[in-house]
């Protein structure tokens, strides 16, 4: 691990150690969810996509994330236009139930992609599929898995998926704000201390830098770091 990331994390655990006393929320089951990192490469370091949530949010409010939300029972459904490599479709596989299968995990993608085009503007859908929900996904990475602690108002099981503007043709400054996410901005990816993020959201940001500094392509095989709470203690694990 960087040195960067296992900071961010510490912070984190302190974070929640600090509230857990005063645990106000009953146990929840985590919810499946997914974001998507959408990167421009045109400048010298990559940039990422993110919003401001309102402050009427209930789930962190006024802090910038990433566009991205729960997995709807129709997404298992959608159809695509270009369907998971098939090393990505294998990794989102593990560390799953039993329940979990095929259709939930390109679900799963199709969820980020849906949320781009709802919070963003941004359609990963070709143009010879008019205004259908059809996106092509053969470009997402698996970026990272994090599960929410126990407590909050809402817990998710998240899968970040990550891929460039540049192989779907989309133009970075077709961004528009949305009811969900307002002040989208192009950040850089190694420079986000101007933004108030999750802790979470700056620890998937390390991540990546070192993803990009080990290969500007992020491969799409790679390992992924997955974090969940265990034991008062937030682990981070390689699937």
């Amino acid at each position: 691990m960087n040195g960067s990331a296992a900071s961010n994390i510490d912070l984190l655990t302190e974070d929640h150690l600090a509230r857990i006393s005063d645990q106000r929320h009953p146990p929840r089951v985590p919810r499946d969810a997914a974001s998507l990192v959408l990167l421009d490469r045109s400048s010298d370091v990559p940039r990422a996509l993110l919003g401001k949530r309102g402050k009427r949010h209930a789930f962190m409010p006024d802090l910038y994330v990433f566009p991205g939300g729960r997995r709807d029972p129709g997404d298992n459904k959608t159809p695509l236009a270009q369907p998971l490599r098939e090393e990505v479709a294998d990794k989102l596989m593990q560390r799953t139930a039993a329940r979990f299968h095929r259709y939930a995990a390109r679900g799963l993608a199709v969820a980020a992609a849906r949320e781009m085009q709802e919070e963003a503007h941004l359609s990963l859908t070709p143009p010879e599929y008019g205004g259908a929900l059809r996106p092509d996904v053969s470009h997402f990475r698996y970026l990272a898995r994090a599960i929410t602690p126990p407590g909050q108002s809402r817990r998710f099981d998240t899968r970040f998926f990550a891929c460039f503007c540049d192989e779907l043709g989309i133009d970075p400054t077709r961004i528009r704000d949305s009811d969900e996410l307002h002040d989208l901005s192009w950040i850089p990816v190694n420079a986000h201390d101007s933004h108030p993020l999750p802790r979470i959201t700056k620890v998937i940001l390390s991540d990546l830098v070192q993803a990009l500094d080990e290969d500007s392509t992020l491969l799409f095989g790679r390992s992924v770091p997955f974090y969940y709470f265990r034991n008062g203690r937030f682990v981070r694990e390689m699937i």
